[in-house]
């Protein structure tokens, strides 16, 4: 009898744990059992106490899902967080994690969608939806991509490098990154605008796309998601056609 993915949890092993940002770690995991999934779903992870105490945490995939072996987290420390301040301070490689999944169907994207699709993160909102482009990376056929990336300093743009990377390569990707802090100019500076996703820069990215997108993938935190949400039924994207995923209270 198959047993729901959902539902059955599996050990994890860590086998790298690295740096993408002051604040945001990347774990690496190899799964017990084969596990597919598809790009913009997450996992349960849950941490067991020797009293029997237990805290559970969900997190979506930043790996492709052409490996079905492994997947890649991304972890952001939270103030007062249990289980990100554990896997922060404590979690390393060779231990070993509890999770299920994968989790959702709603916010997902296949390669095989190839009309004009805008994405829209803010801060570490970018997790699933790295899992898209990867995924996307590989296709031969690339739909027009828009990609508006919101983040507090330079700093905390996660895979900024490999985001521009994937722009180069391909013509039909445009990044924007926007910055809601002022930074002082340094040599690395990239100089970019400070400024919050507003209703005018939308209009202004999906221009790039040179017609309306018949979807759009919207996460972050629930204030930032409603805010662009509003701005996109605004300009006429029915409501079924955007995607949201969002955390916090």
């Amino acid at each position: 009898m198959n047993i729901d993915p959902v539902r059955e949890w599996q050990i994890a092993t860590v086998t790298s744990v690295n740096d993408e940002s002051p604040r945001v770690k990347l774990f690496k995991l190899d799964l017990a059992n084969e596990t597919k999934f598809r790009a913009g779903q997450y996992f349960d992870i849950r941490l067991t106490a020797p009293d029997g105490y237990q805290a559970q945490r969900s997190y979506s995939v930043t790996s492709s899902p052409e490996d079905s072996n492994s997947i890649e987290l991304a972890i952001e420390l939270i103030a007062d967080g249990e289980v990100s301040a554990y896997f922060h301070e404590i979690v390393k490689p060779d231990d070993q994690i509890e999770l299920r999944g994968p989790i959702g169907g709603h916010f997902t994207l296949s390669p095989n969608f190839t009309k004009p699709v805008l994405l829209v993160a803010g801060g570490s909102g970018i997790a699933p939806i790295i899992s898209m482009l990867r995924h996307r990376r590989s296709s031969t056929r690339i739909a027009p991509t828009v990609l508006m990336f919101s983040v507090r300093t330079e700093a905390d743009a996660l895979f900024a490098q490999e985001l521009e990377d994937m722009a180069q390569e391909n013509p039909n990707l445009h990044i924007i990154i926007a910055l809601t802090r002022s930074e002082s100019e340094t040599p690395d500076s990239k100089q970019r605008e400070t400024r919050r996703i507003d209703r005018s820069m939308i209009d202004s990215a999906i221009t790039k796309l040179a017609e309306q997108p018949a979807r759009a993938y919207v996460c972050g935190g629930t204030d930032f998601v409603e805010s662009i949400g509003n701005h996109l039924l605004d300009i006429g994207l029915a409501y079924h056609d955007i995607r949201t995923e969002r955390f916090g209270p």
